[in-house]
Parts: C-alpha cells; sequence; structure tokens
C-alpha cells in the first residue's frame, strides 16, 4: 500500500507539473494565436480600407462617366429630333421651297440695300418668282428662282442598288429638265428681265456633286440661259451687283460733288488770298522789329555814351594853401549838362 500511495503520489505529482506545463503551453498557444489573428485583423481591415476606396473612386468615375453618357444620349436625342425636322422640312415641297427661300432671302437681303429687290413680285405675263432685282440705269431686273428639285435628289443620293441608283438619275434629270424649262419659259421675258436667270441650289455639297455627276444637265441650263448657282456664287453676283448699284448711285449725285468741289476751290482760293494777305503782314512786322531793333542799338550806344560822363552835383571848395602846381579852387561852369573843373595851375 505504502507503495502503491508513494506510486500514486509520484503519479500526481506528475500529472500537475504536466498539467501545469499544459496549462503554459495552451496560454503560449493562445497568445500565438491572439497575436496572429490580430495581425491578420490588421491586415485585413487595412486591404478592405484601400478596397473600399478604390471602389468609391471607381464608382465615381463611373458616375462623371454616365453623366458625360447622358450628356452625350440627350445631344443625340437633340440632334435626332432636329434631322426628323429637317427630313420633315426636305420632305414637304412647299416647305423645301420655303427652306431654299429662306437661305435666298438672307443671302439678298444682306448684300442689297430695300428697293433693290423683291421678293414674290409679279411680273407682267402674271407668274411670281421667288425674287426680282432691280438692275441700275433702266436695265432689265434679274429673276432667281429658288425651287431645286430636292426630292429627286435625295432619292439619287439614297439609292445603293445600281438599278434603283440609274432610274433615281434618270428622274432626276428629268426633274431638272422641266424646272429648267418652266424657268426659262416663265421668267425670261425679253425687255422686262434679263436674257439669264438664276436657279439657286442651297447647298454647296449638292452644287458640287450636281457638276460632277449631272453635267449635261448643267450644260443644258446654260444653253436655256438658266445659271445653277450656289450660296457662294449668289453671294458674289449680289456683292458685284452692290458694287454696281453704288456707282450709279455715285454717277447720280455726281452734279452735286462737282458743285461741292467748286464751292471747296472757291474757299480755297480765298484761304489762298488770305494766306498771302497774312504773309504780307508778318512781313511788314518783320520790317517794324527791325527797326524797332535798330532804334533800340542807337539809343544804347548813347546811353552807354551819357554814363561815361561824370554827373556828380556841383560843390564849392574853399580856397586851399597855394602853390605852384596845386588846386586853389573849383567851380562849376553848367553849359548844357556839361560840368568844368578849374585847375589853378602855376
Amino acid at each position: 500500500m505504502e507503495a502503491i500511495l508513494q506510486s500514486h503520489a509520484a503519479l500526481q505529482g506528475r500529472l500537475a507539473s504536466m498539467s501545469e506545463i499544459f496549462g503554459q503551453q495552451q496560454a503560449e498557444l493562445n497568445r500565438a494565436l491572439g497575436e496572429r489573428l490580430d495581425g491578420m485583423t490588421g491586415r485585413i481591415g487595412s486591404t478592405l480600407h484601400a478596397q473600399a476606396e478604390a471602389t468609391h473612386r471607381n464608382l465615381q468615375g463611373l458616375q462623371e462617366r454616365l453623366a458625360l453618357i447622358d450628356a452625350a444620349q440627350n445631344n443625340i436625342q437633340t440632334l435626332a429630333r432636329d434631322m426628323a425636322g429637317l427630313q420633315a422640312i426636305l420632305a414637304n415641297k412647299q416647305t423645301r421651297g420655303a427652306f431654299g427661300q429662306v437661305r435666298m432671302e438672307a443671302i439678298i437681303a444682306d448684300a442689297l440695300p430695300i428697293g433693290a429687290y423683291a421678293f414674290q413680285a409679279t411680273l407682267s405675263n402674271g407668274t411670281r418668282p421667288d425674287c426680282v432685282i432691280t438692275m441700275p440705269n433702266g436695265l432689265p431686273s434679274l429673276v432667281v428662282d429658288a425651287k431645286f428639285p430636292l426630292e429627286g435628289w435625295n432619292a439619287y443620293r439614297d439609292a445603293r442598288e445600281p438599278e434603283r441608283r440609274q432610274f433615281a438619275a434618270q428622274q432626276f434629270r428629268r426633274d431638272m429638265d422641266v424646272h429648267i424649262r418652266t424657268i426659262a419659259e416663265k421668267y425670261l421675258i425679253p425687255g422686262e428681265t434679263q436674257d439669264n436667270a438664276f436657279l439657286f441650289v442651297p447647298s454647296e455639297a449638292i452644287f458640287a456633286d450636281l457638276h460632277e455627276s449631272f453635267e449635261p444637265v448643267v450644260q443644258k441650263a446654260q444653253r436655256a440661259r438658266v445659271m445653277i448657282v450656289s450660296p457662294s456664287l449668289l453671294m458674289l453676283s449680289v456683292q458685284m451687283m452692290q458694287a454696281i448699284l453704288r456707282d450709279q448711285r455715285m454717277r447720280e449725285q455726281a452734279h452735286l460733288i462737282q458743285a461741292e468741289v467748286a464751292a471747296l476751290m472757291q474757299d480755297l482760293g480765298r484761304l489762298d488770298e488770305r494766306v498771302q494777305k497774312l504773309q504780307g503782314h508778318f512781313a511788314q512786322t518783320q520790317k517794324d522789329v527791325e527797326a524797332i531793333a535798330t532804334s533800340s542799338s542807337r539809343i544804347n550806344r548813347r546811353g552807354e555814351k551819357i554814363a561815361e560822363l561824370d554827373l556828380s552835383p556841383a560843390v564849392a571848395i574853399e580856397g586851399k594853401e597855394s602853390g605852384p602846381g596845386k588846386e586853389t579852387g573849383f567851380a562849376e561852369s553848367r553849359t548844357g549838362n556839361l560840368r568844368l573843373r578849374v585847375v589853378d595851375e602855376e
């Protein structure tokens, strides 16, 4: 029993030591696990913070891009509405003619004075062209038409298949031929309008494509004395007419200009006469100044001579000791402005 008790006590001691050892190891393990967990928590927190900041920046950039996309979409929608409106304008012949009419009226009204043109004026045959420009010197008026067959041109431009494109080109040539013939028949009136009329094309691109792809139509229009003009050509023509009108007005006012020039020459003659008189006055004044300078110099010289004389007052001096070569007295004799000094000399 004693041996058993001793073994039991030794076993309990060993168990206590082992429990203590296990407790220390458990504490160290808990401390190590806590440190590792704290480090992992710090690293995870910093990583999550960096990811949150990056996500915030990305979301902010995405919002800015979405705002730009919204603005671009609004612009696209506005442009689409404008294109739809333009398409509606160009689809309607009457509205299309008004569109070309507005551009033509703006060009002419900006360059020519009021009274030198008239819109929708009635000619002697009852027709009403889009614009009639009054020429100077009693010359016949110039007619401008703005009804270009734009629907036929759009059909030709939008055609993609060769057959449809050829058919649209033939239709456009036919429309142009009819319109050119109508202008030549209605608006070219001998003695009332010019021998040539203008067909206004409201686009430089259409004007260039027309000369490039439909040269026979252009030549036929020229033979019919109908000139196809673009906005730039119409502006140039109107500016030339403006210069002609200005020259005419200057010639009409030439007699007034001549009268003003004659009056100006008379004023110039009177000015020249007065300048000559003033020059004579200046010459006489110079002579007078020279005479005054001469008199002043003479007076100055005489003053110097007078200053050299003794002009002290007369003083009587009583007799002094007389002797040979000595002054015995002083007397003054006035003869004019002269004073005499008397000296007794032996």
